[in-house]
């Protein structure tokens, strides 16, 4: 039997790993909790926020709260080729490789996140959607693939209502349709180069962008009475499950979308 007295000498799960995280907003983003948790396992964390100065600012407050003030960041608009192309360089310049990525991207103009506007819809606000929240991790994937000669994992945040309709959540829905499936078609093309891309599909919590959507509050007080655990999830279950795929405990997943919302999306009502 191996001697387990000293539990904080165990080897960690990402230990020596080097990766990226993009869509750093503040301390309260799934990003930050996501990084956390691969920190907590050894991992160490380059990250992007949007530009400007206050959103650098907010990301790199987020960061020295973490205890990591030092930690690598660099803004990145996702939308702008030159923007990803640098952020990637740069990144090979201070990781050399990397073995995984989080894809925290999502965006839609507010104010057709909400009931009854769906129909409203504007051409230019779905295709800009869809660019931020879905097409990014086709770029994202192209150059990470570059950063990873002995395979990874690339992890992108999705939403149940990219499968069922939840009121108000309207056009973003649509783009996380649209990510999940590109996560399929990645996954097929990376497949040979040893590299994993899933989706984890998280349950609503109560971050920045979530509060965009009306109706959060109806939403966190349904999940916690019909869901199977009877709870809402919170930051450490995504962290947590983000860990596991991101590591090689999931070595032989890949194309997949995971629910981390207690259970809700079983349950059908």
């Amino acid at each position: 039997m191996p001697d387990t007295t000293n539990r904080g000498e165990y080897m960690k799960l990402l230990e020596g790993q080097s990766g990226l995280v993009l869509g750093l907003a503040n301390e309260r983003s799934l990003a930050w909790h996501i990084a956390r948790h691969l920190m907590e396992q050894g991992a160490t964390c380059g990250f992007s926020c949007l530009p400007g100065e206050k959103m650098e600012r907010r990301a790199r407050r987020a960061l020295e709260d973490g205890g990591v003030g030092d930690a690598w960041l660099v803004p990145c608009d996702v939308r702008r080729d030159e923007d990803l192309e640098a952020f990637f360089a740069t990144a090979r310049e201070r990781f050399g490789t990397i073995r995984f990525v989080v894809h925290s991207l999502a965006y839609a103009n507010r104010d057709y996140l909400q009931l009854g506007r769906f129909l409203d819809t504007p051409r230019a606000v779905f295709a800009e959607a869809c660019d931020i929240s879905a097409y990014s991790l086709i770029p994202v994937a192209r150059h990470a693939r570059d950063l990873m000669p002995n395979g990874g994992a690339i992890l992108a945040l999705s939403y149940y209502g990219s499968e069922k309709v939840i009121p108000g959540y309207n056009v973003m829905g649509v783009a996380k349709a649209a990510l999940e499936c590109t996560c399929r078609y990645l996954a097929t093309e990376l497949g040979r180069h040893r590299i994993r891309v899933n989706t984890l599909s998280a349950g609503p919590i109560r971050t920045l962008s979530a509060m965009a959507v009306e109706g959060l509050e109806g939403m966190l007080a349904w999940v916690e009475k019909k869901a199977p655990l009877q709870r809402n999830i919170d930051t450490d279950d995504v962290g947590r499950s983000a860990v596991y795929l991101l590591s090689d405990l999931a070595s032989g997943v890949t194309g997949e979308n995971i629910h981390v919302d207690a259970g809700f999306s079983t349950v059908g009502i």
